[in-house]
């Protein structure tokens, strides 16, 4: 290979179109910003309309695909390859990743239902196939819940069409059951009116449909009572608790027993030595987080880049800016003392306004 006539052709080919390299890199950089700020602007404007959010994600994806594939198109145009080939063999390619992403566009047809069908909405507690969480996102592929305990966990949409999905949010009211078991001696009408009055304690119980508590069943060992309440959909677990703790201490106050069930129990005779280690809890030593703070061009706030507006600072901010000076003055005094400056130096005199 000769490496001479190589380099010379790089040479020559970059000599002859330097332009348009400029001009490629130029509408290049322009071009993604020109992207961001149309999704941006875009964004707004169907946030403004009465479209689902959900739905406006959808459109936002698209019309970004759109913008981009737009942009590459433009681009192989200026280093002068043919763009109508590229279309063709661009169908092709879609056709192909068509046949082999079967799945994923049934997901995505099925995500399209489930925004048309408004299911459910971002912000709803759902459960669907065993797992349940508070719903976070809805794209066209899958759609991604935030579990009580802090798991994100994402389900294709396929999975929520061909299964039953339980909202919890969709009423404002939810109805809340407890079941309590006492002993076969126990006064069942007092029961009952034990029950009824921890129930009707509680402000968040709704009072129409009314509290409802009767004998449910026959147990072995123990009778079962269900109590049944109605609240606001927000108050659930609250009033499960509370009432359930409230039961409890009513109970055992009233001298009502709870039974327990009978187990086996055999005395162990061996000493078992556990290992024990006798290291002491560590100090805590604090992590250090350090905040990003990226910007994005496709969600910010257009009006603040382009038309920044300066706003009266309130008394707070005042009285910092006030605090912080005081504090300067200060730490400049004690240097002061503390170096060798002489007496008969003036010093600078600071002159603060009133805050307020």
């Amino acid at each position: 290979m000769d490496w001479n006539q190589l380099w010379n052709d790089i040479v020559t080919f970059f000599e002859t179109n330097i332009w348009n390299i400029v001009l490629f890199f130029a509408v290049l950089f322009i071009g993604i910003i020109l992207v961001k700020i149309l999704i941006n602007i875009s964004r707004r404007l169907l946030n403004k309309t009465k479209i689902e959010k959900i739905a406006v994600g959808f459109i936002i994806a698209i019309l970004k695909v759109v913008l981009y594939l737009c942009l590459i198109l433009i681009l192989l145009s200026i280093i002068g390859v043919q763009i109508t080939g590229i279309l063709t063999a661009l169908s092709a390619l879609i056709l192909a990743i068509g046949l082999a992403l079967e799945n994923n566009i049934a997901n995505a047809a099925n995500g399209l239902i489930v925004v048309s069908s408004k299911m459910f909405k971002k912000g709803d507690y759902i459960e669907v196939d065993g797992k349940e969480g508070t719903v976070v996102q809805i794209n066209f592929l899958f759609t991604t819940i935030l579990t009580s305990d802090n798991k994100r966990v994402t389900i294709p949409n396929s999975t929520i069409i061909n299964n039953s999905v339980v909202d919890y949010d969709s009423c404002k009211t939810r109805r809340v059951e407890w079941k309590f078991t006492v002993a076969y001696e126990s006064d069942v009408e007092k029961v009952k009116k034990l029950i009824g009055d921890c129930m009707y304690s509680n402000g968040k119980v709704r009072l129409e449909p009314a509290p409802f508590c009767r004998l449910n069943s026959l147990g072995s060992s123990s009778i079962e009572f269900v109590a049944k309440a109605w609240c606001d959909r927000e108050d659930y677990w609250d009033v499960y608790y509370d009432v359930l703790e409230l039961v409890y201490n009513e109970l055992k106050r009233n001298n009502i027993s709870i039974p327990y069930d009978q187990l086996e129990i055999r005395q162990r005779k061996d000493n078992p030595v556990l290992p024990v280690d006798k290291k002491t809890i560590p100090k805590r030593v604090e992590k250090i987080r350090i905040e990003k703070r990226d910007f994005d061009l496709e969600n910010a706030d257009l009006s603040s880049i382009f038309f920044k507006k300066k706003g009266k600072k309130t008394k707070q901010e005042k009285g910092r800016e006030f605090d912080s000076e005081i504090k300067l003055l200060k730490n400049e005094e004690k240097m002061q003392k503390n170096s060798k400056i002489p007496r008969n130096l003036k010093r600078k005199k600071y002159k603060f306004k009133n805050v307020d």
